[in-house]
């Protein structure tokens, strides 16, 4: 029975002594989701491929007290000997970890489909995208996710009793899909579409077949949030800026603006902590989907 003082918020969503591992972590979500880990007691490594970037992320965004944002790599997820040197060095620091965020990702090519007559669709299409383009977003956003998932599966299920803290299903993975994997419209980048739709069913493929491990695995399904993939760049502190107005001109997120950072710092505690919930792909996205078809 639950008595009301556990529904405090910091018993429900605090990660103290949590050990967590971020891809992409430098910029964008991946920091994000740093941040709020950290900033609720946990040890948050991030990866990436960009050293500096993950240096000046940690230095600029390290929490006072309690939690920590600590730099690891470099690495690369599409690289297989990356992985296991990162894993290797991690296993040399810690024990288990309660929780992997697969986040790191790219954009792929984009040819907006805006012609009427075939002949011109087809020469958009064909002329400015390849399929080394659709490869290289598939191989980052959908065989990376899998491949660093299977990476850290031991140091995962090291977190349960009697190895670790945790019980059945309180270590798990997050991924980082999208919304654009869960519409029809293809918003000028079919690869980058058609891949996180792959990323949304491996999601839920992994939750199915990793739960012999008691690992749980869910997917955070973002709109637009300030990142270099939205933005195009970031700042001396590794963020970036979305203004209302270039979300506006899209005319349709009902709320009209981009995601904050801390609605998606709110949904990384709620997948972290909330053991119940496997298989799940949660879509932040301001109610894009309930104007655009699924």
């Amino acid at each position: 029975m639950a008595a009301t003082h556990h529904f405090h918020a910091h018993k429900l969503f605090g990660v103290k002594d949590y050990v967590c591992v971020v891809t992409g972590g430098g910029t964008g979500i991946g920091l994000m989701s740093a941040q709020a880990l950290a900033a609720n007691g946990a040890k948050v490594y991030i990866t990436g491929r960009r050293m500096d970037a993950l240096e000046n992320a940690a230095k600029s965004h390290d929490p006072s007290g309690g939690g920590q944002i600590i730099p690891l790599g470099p690495c690369d997820v599409t690289n297989k000997s990356d992985l296991a040197k990162i894993v290797k060095e991690l296993e040399g620091k810690e024990k288990y970890i309660n929780m992997l965020h697969c986040n790191a990702g790219v954009p792929g090519p984009k040819a907006p489909p805006e012609q009427e007559e075939a002949v011109e669709l087809k020469e958009n299409l064909w002329e400015n995208e390849s399929p080394e383009e659709w490869n290289d977003t598939y191989n980052v956003d959908v065989t990376a996710v899998y491949f660093t998932t299977v990476a850290f599966l031991p140091l995962l299920q090291a977190a349960i009793e009697p190895k670790g803290p945790m019980p059945r299903f309180g270590p798990s993975v997050i991924t980082t899909s999208s919304m654009s994997g869960m519409m029809r419209h293809a918003q000028g980048h079919f690869a980058y579409n058609a891949a996180k739709g792959a990323t949304v069913h491996l999601t839920k493929l992994m939750s199915s077949e990793f739960q012999k491990v008691g690992i749980r695995v869910n997917s955070v399904a973002p709109g637009y949030f300030p990142s270099e993939m939205t933005a195009k760049s970031s700042d001396d502190n590794q963020k970036s800026e979305l203004p209302d107005e270039k979300i506006q001109d899209k005319g349709h997120v009902p709320l009209m603006r981009a995601g904050k950072e801390e609605e998606m710092g709110m949904t990384i505690l709620y997948l972290t902590r909330n053991n119940y919930l496997n298989g799940q792909i949660v879509a932040v996205d301001g109610g894009v989907l309930n104007v655009i078809a699924g």
